[in-house]
């Protein structure tokens, strides 16, 4: 399938690379040039403007946006809008609220333009790799454009939640859970970190990862950032957030859902920009394995 692809930043660039490996089509555009040139020397089209981006697709054109929730997400579209015909398909592959998805929606069927909402999981690897995705549209427009998430995601790795909308939402609860799941792992080993014992951290992620039951793929980064730092001294516990978990919270509270875990694993967050804290180097050091966040050195 022949698509473009605006934004080419850390997720963005990974899942070009990922599907021009599966044969699909990829126009690339970015805002800064630089990007655009490394598209090019990888076996991507780059172009250097929205227009010749638009004028590059045939129709209906399948847009995929992957540039940050907010105001860029709205800046893009606003630019896509006027170039666009009937039936063409703006994708946001980002992680936008989805009451913005909602809105965004509106305006566009005003213009009868098509919209998908795709909550994407699985970090920088996944991008590349195999990604997990949740996509929110309707039925026909879903069938349409399903091979791109055919080849872009593992086996059993997309699924069509429902009207739009549901794919970002259904993405924000994930974030939500994943909060709770880190701030879990993160607690263990501050334990392990604080006990009598003189421990090996890197080999208890190994082996809680082989048959136990809370193996999975964040004990073998947890493994792997061990293996780079054995005590984690060379970061701070300092762990940003991008929305998604505050957003999960709100929603809890709209609902009447008693979520203790994903709120209190929110505070900690807010209290590790204040005080260094080795639960909050565990959660930044995972954070940095599987999306590639930024760290904070000492």
């Amino acid at each position: 399938m022949e698509l473009g692809l605006i934004g080419l930043g850390k997720m963005g660039y990974n899942l070009a690379l990922n599907l021009r490996d599966h044969n699909h089509k990829v126009i690339a555009f970015n805002r800064s040039s630089d990007k655009i040139d490394q598209a090019v020397k990888d076996g991507l089209t780059g172009v250097y403007s929205l227009t010749e981006l638009v004028n590059k697709l045939s129709k209906p054109r399948v847009i995929w946006i992957m540039v940050p929730a907010g105001n860029p997400v709205d800046e893009v579209i606003d630019s896509l809008v006027p170039l666009l015909d009937e039936s063409d398909i703006i994708i946001d592959g980002g992680n936008s609220n989805y009451k913005d998805t909602l809105r965004r929606l509106d305006a566009l069927k005003a213009k009868n333009l098509r919209f998908v909402d795709v909550g994407t999981s699985g970090g920088i690897e996944g991008a590349r790799n195999g990604a997990c995705m949740l996509i929110g549209t309707d039925d026909a427009t879903f069938n349409y454009i399903e091979p791109i998430f055919k080849d872009s995601c593992v086996v059993n790795g997309y699924l069509h939640t429902g009207r739009n909308g549901s794919g970002h939402y259904v993405k924000m609860v994930h974030n939500g859970i994943e909060y709770g799941m880190l701030q879990s792992i993160a607690e263990g080993f501050e334990i392990f970190e604080k006990s009598q014992f003189d421990l090996d951290f890197e080999k208890i992620a190994k082996v809680f990862n082989n048959g136990s039951v809370i193996r999975g793929w964040l004990m073998e980064l947890m493994e792997r950032a061990f293996s780079k730092d054995p005590h984690l001294d060379e970061i701070k516990g300092k762990i940003n957030s991008s929305g998604e978990g505050l957003w999960t919270i709100q929603e809890a509270l709209e609902l009447g859902v008693p979520a203790h875990v994903i709120t209190s694993s929110m505070f900690v967050r807010f209290r590790s920009l204040q005080d260094d804290t080795f639960s909050g180097k565990v959660v930044a050091a995972l954070r940095n394995e599987f999306g590639g966040h930024a760290v904070e050195k000492k």
